[in-house]
């Protein structure tokens, strides 16, 4: 005889009331009996995952959200777990609806204000670094050795009275050298090096370079519209003599610069300060349902009082880009959206690849199981703010609201160009555990289920898995998020700062053929 079990509503949820799926909040087991749905499960589900509500024939649309997520590729019977065995993506047509939910233009809140850095020709910043930053991975030793005399766990007495400097990073890449000298991968880096070399963290920078590379520092500066100074100082391996030359030149500049570095002073200042770069990795099932959402919240606070959010990962946003062109500001901003939309189909085409690719093993074992899925979920770190512009890869953000970059969906290419473009504090939400900093922008950590935030709580500094749970709201987790963001702001270390997380988390993006 089978065994029939009756639960309350609690054991799963459902998103929408036009949806085909339900979310299991615990384990289900074979047999449960789903009281409030009328629906017996008919395998074990692990939490996270979906069960059919309902009977789905082969090619019929599956929604989770009210969306889309995928087609049903065998008949479906109810309280079926739906996964990647039964569920597989399709074409369908998008209405688009250029602008047709965009909110009247308001006038700014009063915003709360956070302890911030404001630098002698306005900018403002949340931390204070030096910067050394290389042209080419031929100099990233030597850049590394410098960085690390002065390491505060290596030799602490390099920086010991300099208490108001964060500490002295190195940021290396891989790149630089055989490339089109006039192509669009050397144009990005460079574009990408800038935006580092002129971040508001950054007190001082010094670019290293070999001597010989094809991404030369003059042509560097030169192309992004950088002139040496007293705070951008630059030099070449091959000048100097060698890579003992180099290095002790380096740690010369950086000591020259320490003095004036410290002598900052935190000060308060407006929240519309922040400029604040969206990331989602380790997603899971929960992922749409705790963390994203509650950021967004969080994000629609702060655009509301001036603040600036950068919602990024292009292929992560691919099938629901139309829920952002409902309310972008113009058409000409849904425009641009989509024509980032066409260049992702056009560049994987060319590739050989395909964006439903982008879930990883991972967010598949946590109950992902389609980038339309994923996305969907994704986007719900936007909040509902009127998207005010698009930017290509590491541009500078000007634009002050909710705007999108184009990046790829890896995190640490994704937040190396959001922080190139401007962030200065970064909000990463995630289900499986990520591991992540972003120097020199914090990087604030969210986890989506309380599971995860038990196992690994010395990596997250906010739990939005109470969600789920029915003990915090999204209302009451976004509101958190925002006086966390603040915080961090101040000074206040995250904790991938305190694991010291940040100097290999840079990632340019490479698309030039290396030849």
């Amino acid at each position: 005889m089978e065994l029939i079990m009756k639960t309350g509503a609690a054991a799963v949820l459902r998103l929408n009331p036009l949806d085909d799926v339900l979310i299991a909040r615990r384990p289900l087991l074979a047999g449960e009996f789903l009281e409030q749905e009328g629906v017996t499960v008919r395998q074990a589900i692990v939490p996270g995952h979906k069960v059919a509500s309902r009977r789905i024939e082969a090619g019929q649309p599956v929604r989770r959200y009210g969306q889309i997520i995928g087609f049903a590729v065998v008949d479906i019977e109810a309280g079926e777990h739906i996964h990647v065995h039964n569920l597989a993506m399709g074409e369908f047509t998008r209405d688009y609806a250029f602008s047709v939910d965009a909110k009247p233009n308001a006038k700014p809140s009063e915003a709360p204000s956070f302890m911030g850095i404001v630098r002698p020709d306005g900018r403002v910043a949340t931390r204070n670094y030096i910067g050394i930053l290389t042209s080419v991975n031929c100099s990233a030793t030597v850049a590394r050795a410098i960085a690390d005399h002065f390491r505060r766990d290596i030799n602490p007495a390099a920086l010991q009275a300099y208490p108001n400097v964060d500490g002295v990073v190195a940021l290396t890449h891989s790149a630089g050298c055989a490339v089109d000298p006039a192509g669009d991968g050397l144009s990005m880096l460079r574009r990408t090096l800038a935006g580092y070399a002129t971040h508001a963290n950054f007190a001082a920078v010094l670019v290293i370079g070999l001597g010989c590379e094809t991404n030369q520092i003059d042509s560097l500066l030169t192309t992004q519209g950088l002139t040496r100074s007293n705070t951008l100082r630059t030099f070449n391996i091959q000048d100097s003599g060698g890579t003992s030359k180099a290095i002790a030149s380096g740690i010369d500049h950086v000591k020259q610069l320490l003095g004036e570095a410290n002598q900052i002073q935190r000060e308060p200042v407006s929240a519309r300060h922040l400029t604040v770069g969206l990331q989602c990795g380790g997603s899971d099932g929960y992922s749409g349902i705790t963390a994203n959402p509650a950021l967004g919240n969080a994000v629609d606070r702060l655009v509301a009082c001036g603040g600036t959010a950068i919602l990024s990962e292009t292929p992560e946003i691919y099938g629901a880009e139309h829920l952002l062109t409902r309310r972008a500001v113009s058409r000409e901003v849904g425009e641009k959206l989509i024509a980032r939309i066409h260049w992702w189909e056009r560049y994987c085409e060319r590739m050989g690849a395909e964006l439903n690719n982008n879930p990883s093993a991972g967010n598949k074992a946590g109950g992902l199981t389609t980038i339309l899925e994923k996305s969907l979920g994704a986007v719900a770190k936007a909040g509902s703010s009127n998207l005010m512009d698009v930017y290509e890869y590491a541009q500078a953000v000007t634009a002050n609201g909710l705007v999108f970059m184009d990046t790829p969906g890896y995190d640490p290419v994704s937040a190396t160009g959001q922080v190139a473009g401007g962030a200065n504090l970064i909000a990463f939400t995630t289900g499986r555990g990520s591991a992540y900093g972003c120097a020199p922008a914090p990087s604030i950590k969210l986890a989506t289920n309380s599971a995860l935030w038990a196992r690994q709580r010395e990596d997250m500094d906010i739990n939005c898995g109470e969600i789920a749970e029915d003990t915090l709201t999204i209302e009451e987790c976004g509101a958190a998020i925002f006086e966390t963001m603040l915080r961090i702001a101040s000074g206040e270390r995250s904790m991938s700062e305190q694991h010291g997380y940040g100097q290999n988390e840079f990632v340019p993006w490479q698309i030039g053929a290396v030849t």
